[in-house]
């Protein structure tokens, strides 16, 4: 083999080394001139070697700048002073040749893992970022993950399959980004958000058991955890249940979690959507934490105080104990207020006890005792805080269940290094939209109902259960999925339910309707968020910090100064004109 293949990464220098000559290459991180002696720390992506110039080399190592690129050869040798510090810290490299291959420019920011630089300058220079070691590793942990992922599922019988990239426009609830056609004018293919409608075909075509690292396209408005282009662990099997994809997801995380020293439970918690929803205003909840919702409609329609009264008339009267917020200063509950009413509500009740008795703004209606029975059945304790809020029931679970993250954020009651893994089932099949008067496929079209359910889509679709199910760690939806509908009767009755005219289903899915014909065998799968799910294991905040070249929130790449206006030429090929 090559030698270049054989050489040793600067990174990967251990004590069992001592005595081999080597050949590193790397950028020059610092070098720290000591009298006769000059050091350089080396680095490539592993990590840093030490190396050590003396004599007839000194001069030349003595106008090495840092991220100039070098070729050393050299002896390794013990060190002198270990650095305990880094894994190549006993030993050193003792240089008899250099060959100094590229000078580097002043960078605009230091590399280095403590980078005072704004994240939109580590954008424009996003090469010189990623030489950062924490940045490396983010990279090279995702290619540990997506190593291990693909070949876990090559020991189930998976076989990976590209899917196109160029395909038609179907709604699937975000809007597509659309790729005019030079040889069909006015005709457009659209990039993919999932490789859904090919991945069950590949099910009716007899594949069984597929996977794919699929890149997927979304034109939707971003945030931290989301990025216009993005990358998912993609699964589709066909006779199989919702059992066999909670044994198939679980068996994958019990193989790459440990890569970072977790060890997930044998098996995940189970929540149906209705309980997540009512116990913890979320379907994606966080376990580590209790804080669970509590019901308070009894007490308040039998109340005093009008606003909890009316409330419990109309709607639902919830709220939770928060552990030690009767700390919380007037002004932290009056923000706790004005994120209520952000979030939809009219307002929060707060109670608590204090050395006069007790406080809560509806004390003068309710008095004492009114507040403390509250209290009591909330089972408060003295440094407790109890937080209650009435309305309609989505608005009241949901805001509650982002107060309540609210909360155990401000007392910092969030445990750290530890992962609670859950999966959420039984979702509802449709969703009603109140401004288009409609309802909307809650996962999309292709989901299965539950099937002592299939009898209410004509008469009461919003009661209608979906197989359908999340993996959430941590509070963060890792993935979804769901068992399809592989009757194309069905299919043109959710159609149906979701406003699809039989006419506007053959013309955007026929091709799926005619596959049902020919014997489509029942299916299911998930896909999982890879960026997602690298940014959590490496214990990131965003996983632009986990993707090699992401986009700004505005979907812009810095680097390339992406996207761009194109050439009139261009765009004439294309029959397209720009409206002024």
């Amino acid at each position: 083999m090559a030698e270049a293949w054989q050489r040793p990464f600067c990174g990967s220098l251990r004590p069992e080394h001592i005595g081999q000559q080597v050949e590193l290459c790397g950028w020059v991180r610092r070098r720290r001139d000591l009298g006769g002696v000059v050091f350089v720390d080396l680095r490539d992506r592993e990590g840093i070697a030490q190396v050590v110039f003396r004599d007839q080399l000194k001069s030349q190592a003595e106008t090495l700048s840092p991220e100039d690129v070098v070729r050393v050869v050299g002896t390794v040798v013990a060190r002198e002073n270990p650095n305990p510090e880094i894994p190549t810290g006993l030993v050193e490299v003792v240089a008899e040749h250099l060959q100094i291959l590229n000078r580097a420019e002043t960078p605009p920011f230091v590399v280095e893992d403590r980078v005072k630089a704004s994240e939109e300058l580590r954008l424009r220079y996003r090469y010189l970022d990623l030489r950062r070691p924490e940045m490396m590793a983010n990279l090279l942990l995702r290619h540990r993950i997506t190593f291990e992922i693909r070949r876990y599922f090559h020991e189930m019988g998976f076989i990976e399959v590209e899917t196109p990239i160029l395909t038609r426009s179907t709604p699937e609830g975000a809007r597509d980004f659309l790729v005019p056609s030079r040889l069909s004018p006015g005709k457009f293919y659209a990039l993919p958000q999932s490789p859904q409608l090919f991945k069950q075909l590949l099910q009716v075509a007899g594949l069984g058991r597929y996977m794919q690292i699929a890149r997927c396209f979304r034109d939707e408005d971003l945030r931290a955890d989301r990025q216009p282009e993005f990358t998912q662990v993609d699964v589709e099997a066909s006779f199989i249940s919702e059992e066999d994809i909670f044994a198939l997801i679980e068996g994958l995380f019990h193989r790459i979690f440990p890569l970072v020293g977790i060890e997930p439970p044998e098996h995940f918690a189970r929540l149906s959507y209705a309980e997540a929803m009512e116990s913890y205003g979320s379907d994606r909840p966080d376990l580590r934490f209790d804080l669970r919702l509590a019901d308070f409609s009894g007490p308040s329609a039998e109340c005093d105080f009008l606003p909890l009264r009316e409330a419990a008339a109309t709607g639902r009267v919830k709220g939770f104990v928060v552990p030690g917020g009767a700390a919380f200063s007037r002004k932290e509950l009056d923000t706790l207020g004005e994120q209520a009413k952000e979030l939809g509500l009219p307002g929060i009740v707060w109670m608590k006890k204090t050395a006069d008795g007790v406080a809560s703004p509806a004390k003068k209606a309710l008095g004492d005792a009114g507040v403390l029975r509250f209290l009591q059945a909330a089972g408060c304790q003295d440094s407790d805080l109890l937080l209650i809020a009435g309305g309609p029931e989505k608005t009241v679970l949901t805001a509650l269940g982002q107060l309540r993250l609210w909360c155990v954020r401000k007392l910092d009651l969030l445990p750290q290094n530890q992962f609670a893994f859950c999966w959420v089932t039984d979702f509802p099949l449709l969703e009603w939209d109140e401004e288009t008067q409609r309802f909307y496929a809650c996962h999309h079209p292709f989901t299965s109902p539950k099937p002592e359910d299939v009898e209410l889509l004509e008469t009461a679709p919003e009661k209608v259960r979906a197989r359908a199910y999340d993996v959430v760690v941590n509070g963060l939806e890792l993935g979804g999925g769901s068992i399809r509908i592989h009757d194309a009767e069905l299919q043109r009755r959710v159609f149906a339910c979701l406003g699809i005219t039989p006419e506007q289903a053959q013309q955007k899915f026929g091709f799926l309707l005619e596959a049902f014909r020919y014997g489509a065998p029942p299916h299911g799968g998930i896909a999982l968020g890879l960026d997602r799910l690298v940014m959590l294991m490496a214990g990131r905040e965003s996983i632009r910090d986990v993707i090699a070249f992401p986009k700004t929130t505005a979907g812009n790449c810095l680097l390339t100064d992406a996207p761009n206006v194109v050439d009139e030429e261009q765009l004439t090929e294309l029959h397209l004109q720009l409206k002024p």
